[in-house]
C-alpha cells in the first residue's frame, strides 16, 4: 500500500505542501513558486487524497497543521533537502568543484571549539568550501531541517524542537557569571551582591535561557530590573569589557578565550546546575556523505584536543560518538 502510495507522490505534491508550510499561506506560497493560488490548492488536495489524511486546516488567517501535517513535514522538508543535496553534488563531480558543507554553530562553539575544527577539516579535505553560521538555536534548527545547513553543532534543544533530528553529544559545557578581571565584583559569590550591576541576559529563544530563568529562581531571584537581553558576542565584549563593567551571563565556550587570556574571569559562585550536552545535531534519516564524515571527525579530534588540553572544567568529560546517541 506505502509503495503504491510512493509512486503516486510527485515532486509538485512535495514543493507545494513545504512552501505553503513555510510561507504559512497559499498566496505567499504561489509568489516563491510560481504557480496560482487555485493549482497550489488541488496540488495539496491531491496530495491529502493520495495519503488519505487531512494535512492542513486552510482559512483566510493562513494555514494550520494538522498532527499528521506537522509529522509529514519533516519526511517532506529532509526528501526535498537529500534531492537538493544530491543535485548539487552532481554538479559538483561535473565541474571538478568540491560541494561546499554548511555548518551552523550556537555563539559558544563558533567562538571557541569551531575555529580548530575547520583547521583540521581544512587538513582532511583541503579542497572543501565551508560556510559557518552562528545564531539563536531556534532559527538553526530551522535551517538545518530545510536542508540550508548540513550540520549544527551546539546545545540539545527542548524535546519538541527534536523531532526528526539525531544528537551526538561531545562534552558538557557550564554558563558562567563572566566579568572582567578588574571589576569591582570579581570575587562575589552570592548572587545577591549583584543587584546593583548591569546584567547581560540570554534573551527567549536562547539555548541556555530555560537553565538561566530556573538557576535564578532557584536561588532566590525573580528578576533583575536594570538587565539587558541580548544574544551578541561583539556586544556582550564591549559591555563587559568597557566602562559598563557589566556581567555577562553567557555559556562559557564563548567567553573561554578571553578567560584563558586574562582579560575575562567567572565569578566564583556554583553554576553547575546550568551545564548541558553540547554536540552534533543532524536529520536523523539522512545518511552523511564522505564530506560531513570527515566534518564529524574534526569536531571529535578537536574536542579530544581541547578536553585533554584544558583538563579543569571548561569542556567537563568527553563523550565518545559511539558511547553517546539519543
Amino acid at each position: 500500500m506505502e509503495f503504491n502510495k510512493l509512486r503516486q507522490i510527485k515532486m509538485r505534491h512535495l514543493s507545494a505542501f513545504v512552501e505553503t508550510v513555510r510561507c504559512g499561506s497559499l498566496k505567499a506560497a504561489s509568489e516563491r513558486i510560481f504557480l496560482t493560488q487555485p493549482a497550489i490548492s488541488k496540488t495539496l488536495k491531491d496530495l491529502e487524497s493520495i495519503l488519505g489524511v487531512s494535512l492542513m486546516h486552510r482559512d483566510r488567517g493562513g494555514i494550520e497543521l494538522t498532527r499528521e501535517g506537522a509529522v509529514f513535514r519533516q519526511f517532506a522538508e529532509q526528501c526535498l533537502a537529500a534531492l537538493g543535496h544530491g543535485l548539487a553534488s552532481l554538479d559538483a563531480l561535473s565541474s571538478g568543484a568540491a560541494s561546499p558543507l554548511h555548518i551552523g554553530a550556537l555563539p559558544s562553539v563558533a567562538a571557541d571549539l569551531l575555529p580548530d575544527v575547520i583547521l583540521r577539516f581544512a587538513e582532511l579535505s583541503p579542497p572543501t568550501p565551508v560556510t559557518v553560521e552562528d545564531g539563536h538555536i531556534g532559527g538553526l534548527v530551522d535551517r538545518l531541517r530545510s536542508g540550508k545547513l548540513d550540520l549544527l553543532v551546539g546545545r540539545m534543544g527542548r524535546p519538541e524542537t527534536m523531532e526528526g533530528l539525531s544528537f551526538t553529544q561531545l562534552y558538557s559545557e557550564n554558563v558562567v557569571f563572566a566579568v572582567a578581571t578588574d571589576h569591582p565584583m570579581a570575587r562575589a559569590t552570592s548572587l545577591d551582591a549583584l543587584n546593583e550591576c548591569r546584567i547581560l541576559y540570554p534573551p527567549k529563544g536562547a539555548a541556555i535561557r530555560p537553565l538561566v530563568d530556573r538557576f535564578l529562581i532557584a536561588h532566590g531571584i525573580g528578576d533583575w530590573s536594570n538587565r539587558i537581553e541580548t544574544v551578541s558576542g561583539a556586544f556582550g565584549r564591549a559591555m563587559t569589557l568597557g566602562p559598563a563593567q557589566a556581567i555577562w551571563i553567557i555559556s562559557r565556550g564563548v567567553v573561554a578565550r578571553d578567560i584563558a587570556a586574562g582579560r575575562m574571569t567567572s565569578l566564583p559562585i556554583n553554576t553547575s546546575a546550568m551545564a548541558g550536552p553540547v554536540g552534533i545535531l543532524a536529520r536523523s534519516e539522512e545518511d552523511p556523505t564522505p564530506t560531513i564524515r570527515l566534518f564529524r571527525q574534526a569536531l571529535l579530534e578537536a574536542t579530544r584536543s581541547a578536553v585533554s588540553r584544558r583538563a579543569s572544567d571548561r569542556y567537563g568529560e568527553f563523550v565518545s560518538e559511539d558511547d553517546r546517541r539519543c
